[in-house]
């Protein structure tokens, strides 16, 4: 049996809250796990700028949301045409190693790998480590003279947005929002195809990709809280936020609801054959209805395309590996897993 080691406020969330619908979690804080709450909640209006995780404020500049679906536009046409490419078969890359970490470098070469180094170097996952450090990247970035790759060479279209900033402080802009929309795509796939191997290989073969990622993303959604700032459009919605709370909505408890799944904190893949996930009540993976998340569109097909990669090589969570750990971070996970060939894997050329 695998262990999956939630940190202890995650834990802490699951022992004092699951199976609630609205309740206290600071004084000037409600949490909100009940699926009828949060649709109510999150149909009241639209995110603020502030609220938005990819296209909050940067280096104090707002981002239009005309702007920000221009570049995930931009973003979700490079990822088309690195799935448009050279076919990849199994037999062509090495994903052994440990995850997410190999996903994500595979990921980051796929999509962004014609881009030069002081772009693609945005999307290391050292950077999470905190902002400062991913700010000071971008600083010398911006700082080297000339424009990222020369004339004629072949860029993403995302970096030719960062190619034509000039001076400074656009280019400074304009790396920070390279790796606002770049980063996460990468990020999010990686981690959730790890998420999916941990929680379920080895694979029935007859399982289609899609469910063994809608389930991965019940268990483990990618965007497992979602806040809004206190707003005076919440004490109408329910009386028990006050005009000064914060809410803070909880997928992570949602998908887990004895009230809307059997057998919750299973990994259950079929169950999936009968379900619409964009039509399942409490189902949130990529945010409500009213304002689903805008890369949702490029992260299934690259995810699709890994766990295929990794099923076609036969790989596996290491049998040796009994316990994972899922730090408190924006994007939910297991870390450090290690996958290896299978002992009766044959590749597919």
């Amino acid at each position: 049996m695998r262990a999956t080691v939630f940190h202890p406020r995650l834990a802490a969330l699951f022992r004092d809250h699951l199976g609630q619908d609205v309740f206290r979690l600071e004084p000037d804080t409600v949490g909100v796990a009940g699926h009828e709450a949060a649709d109510r909640i999150l149909a009241a209006r639209r995110a603020t700028e502030d609220e938005r995780p990819t296209f909050k404020p940067l280096q104090g500049r707002s981002i239009p949301r005309a702007e920000g679906a221009a570049v995930m536009r931009t973003v979700g046409a490079d990822v088309r045409a690195a799935l448009k490419g050279e076919r990849i078969r199994p037999g062509d890359v090495d994903l052994t190693g440990v995850w997410p970490h190999r996903g994500h470098v595979f990921l980051r070469d796929l999509v962004l790998g014609k881009d030069p180094y002081r772009l693609r170097i945005l999307m290391s996952r050292n950077l999470e480590l905190t902002p400062k450090l991913t700010w000071a990247v971008i600083a010398a970035g911006a700082a080297l003279p000339g424009r990222p790759g020369r004339r004629g060479e072949p860029l993403t279209g995302l970096a030719r947005l960062t190619a034509d900033a000039t001076g400074y402080q656009d280019r400074r802009y304009a790396m920070g929002l390279y790796r606002r929309a770049a980063a996460p795509v990468c990020f999010t796939v990686s981690a959730l195809v790890a998420n999916a191997l941990w929680l379920g290989s080895p694979f029935d073969p007859a399982t289609p990709n899609r469910h063994l990622l809608y389930e991965a993303m019940r268990l483990l959604p990618p965007s497992w809280n979602i806040l809004r700032n206190a707003s005076p459009e919440y004490p109408g919605v329910d009386p028990r936020i006050g005009p000064a709370d914060d809410v803070l909505l909880l997928p992570l408890l949602t998908h887990r609801d004895p009230e809307l799944w059997k057998d919750p904190d299973a990994f259950r893949p079929e169950r999936w054959e009968d379900l619409d996930p964009d039509d399942t009540p409490g189902y949130l993976p990529f945010g409500h209805v009213s304002e689903r998340c805008w890369g949702r569109h490029m992260v299934m097909p690259l995810a699709e395309l890994l766990l295929d990669l990794v099923r076609g090589a036969g790989l596996e969570v290491d049998p040796g590996q009994t316990k994972a750990e899922v730090p408190l971070a924006g994007l939910l996970g297991v870390s450090e897993i290690r996958i290896r060939r299978g002992p009766q894997a044959t590749l597919t050329r």
